[in-house]
């Protein structure tokens, strides 16, 4: 198929709109846009406002935004005096019919399949992306049910986010895209329904969505069309993404699209991800992250406060005499001293020039950064207890003493939670304090970041506190120009449900190249 169009996208399960943000960037060598994102769903209010913020943003040509774009994500104008000026008034209008709010299987099929048919017009080439919600299928999700009652688990084994795919599915049915990409948890490989694979029963139903209609499902990673499970799943770390990401991606392609490429039979693995070395690690992609120190919860905070609950880590030590002891005491007195400087907690915004690490590659740097910004926004730091702040600044000087993050087994007595026997055989959770290691890509973002962030301690001892949003939008490669609407837990949340744009653009590369490449008309 020779493309001159741009090619449609719909986007179903949005989110703040990672696969959107991706497949939206890839142009041609004349500078022109490849895919357009003609619908994008998400239920969830507040991300919807993100993702309909972002849409505005994309409608105007490369890094020509309106100032009043940046004075809004800087927190200088309200949303309501934003949306009215005359600028934006135009694009929010167009954004209205990109951005839809809407849960898939609960608002009427005909109104989706009218918002989707009035996207696509004549156009029959396009391509369908997007996740179904992935709870069901996620480890993590799974882990819950052990000791749970047998009611509990019925609860899970009728779920309705184990099906959630057949919305996806039924738009395949309805509308036949060129091509398709699915994203998942890698959990749905070994996750059962009723005794049998959930991965297979989707396979199934992808290869043939109905009578007449058949899908090639291929892997972004691996060549052939005979494979494991574990073959459709993209390890992000190996491309380029700071981050442990490991995450089930499917390519589907129409039978009949299969039929007029041979190049799929020719050079396969021209339709793959390119590795990218070295992998980017942590300290890297939050280069250029001002300082900032935590705030202490359920008391009164301020710095000569937080100053003073630092002081007093090392009295945590007392009884505790493993060797390591003589290599973290030095780094936990250094951290001190430096938190000296660290009088600020963060803000909405901070004005600053953004100076990243000199070994960034020049693709990410060039898509996170954007100096009409200013500075950092959503970049404030957490309330944590300060015998929270005692683990975190041991277990960020551990793990820069031996370059891996300590379980509970490795923690001083007096520094485990009150409810853990250290001299118990088993230890739940053994790893609930994380640090994210500077020197290798972090562990993957997720959802739960929302809850706390004992997973996602800061490397820095010194800064004794978890990461901000903004460093979490970091390691997902949301570029710094991204705004998360709603409240700091919220925007949490929205950043660990995402697909990485960075990854997602990557991925649109390799969709764009397969339908230049094919003959189909």
């Amino acid at each position: 198929m020779t493309v001159q169009n741009v090619i449609p996208v719909i986007d179903l399960f949005a989110g703040p709109g990672g696969l959107c943000e991706g497949f939206s960037s890839v142009r041609d060598e004349a500078g022109n846009s490849r895919f357009a994102v003609n619908v994008s769903i998400e239920k969830d209010p507040v991300t919807h406002r993100t993702l309909h913020l972002r849409a505005m943003f994309r409608k105007f040509p490369k890094g020509k935004a309106p100032d009043i774009y940046y004075q809004y994500i800087r927190g200088e104008v309200k949303r309501e005096d934003f949306l009215a000026h005359p600028d934006i008034k135009g694009v929010a209008a167009e954004a209205d019919q990109e951005a839809r709010c809407a849960e898939l299987g609960v608002t009427p099929p005909e109104v989706v399949d009218g918002w989707i048919s009035a996207a696509l017009g004549t156009q029959k080439n396009w391509v369908l992306i997007g996740g179904p919600p992935c709870q069901a299928y996620s480890l993590a999700g799974r882990s819950r049910l052990r000791g749970k009652s047998v009611k509990e688990q019925e609860a899970f084994e009728s779920d309705k986010r184990h099906f959630l795919y057949t919305e996806y599915l039924r738009i395949i049915q309805q509308f036949e895209p060129s091509v398709f990409v699915m994203e998942n948890v890698k959990g749905m490989l070994n996750s059962t329904h009723g005794g049998t694979s959930i991965f297979e029963r989707i396979m199934a139903d992808l290869r043939e969505p109905k009578e007449g209609l058949n899908y090639e499902i291929r892997s972004l990673v691996v060549d052939g069309i005979e494979l494991e499970p574990r073959d459709y799943v993209i390890q992000s770390e190996h491309y380029g993404i700071p981050q442990c990401r490991h995450r089930v991606i499917l390519f589907g392609i129409r039978a009949d699209v299969v039929n007029k490429t041979p190049e799929l039979t020719v050079d396969p693995r021209m339709f793959l991800l390119r590795k990218a070395f070295p992998k980017v690690d942590v300290e890297t992609a939050l280069s250029g992250m001002p300082a900032i120190r935590s705030r202490i919860s359920k008391e009164e905070d301020s710095h000569k406060k937080w100053l003073t609950a630092l002081r007093k880590t090392t009295a945590n030590f007392v009884h505790w005499h493993f060797p390591i002891r003589k290599d973290i005491m030095p780094i936990v007195k250094a951290s001190i001293e430096r938190a000296k400087s660290y009088e600020s907690a963060g803000s909405k915004f901070m004005a600053m020039k953004v100076i990243v690490a000199p070994n960034m590659p020049k693709m990410l740097k060039n898509w996170l950064l954007d100096e009409r910004v200013g500075g950092v926004i959503q970049h404030e730091s957490r309330s944590h207890m300060v015998s929270d702040l005692h683990r975190y600044m041991f277990a960020s000087s551990y793990a820069q003493v031996v370059n891996y993050s300590p379980t509970l087994r490795n923690f001083p007595p007096l520094l485990l939670p009150d409810h853990v026997n250290v001299d118990a055989d088993s230890i739940p959770f053994l790893d609930r304090f994380r640090v994210q290691v500077k020197n290798d890509p972090a562990s993957t973002v997720v959802a739960h970041i929302q809850k706390d962030g004992h997973y996602y301690i800061h490397h820095d001892p010194a800064q004794c506190r978890s990461l901000t949003v903004r460093e979490a939008a970091r390691l997902q490669t949301f570029p710094d120009n991204y705004f998360f609407e709603g409240n700091r837990t919220q925007q949490y949340g929205q950043v660990g449900n995402a697909v990485p744009p960075l990854l997602a653009r990557k991925i649109a590369k390799i969709i764009f190249k397969f339908l230049s490449t094919s003959s189909y008309r």
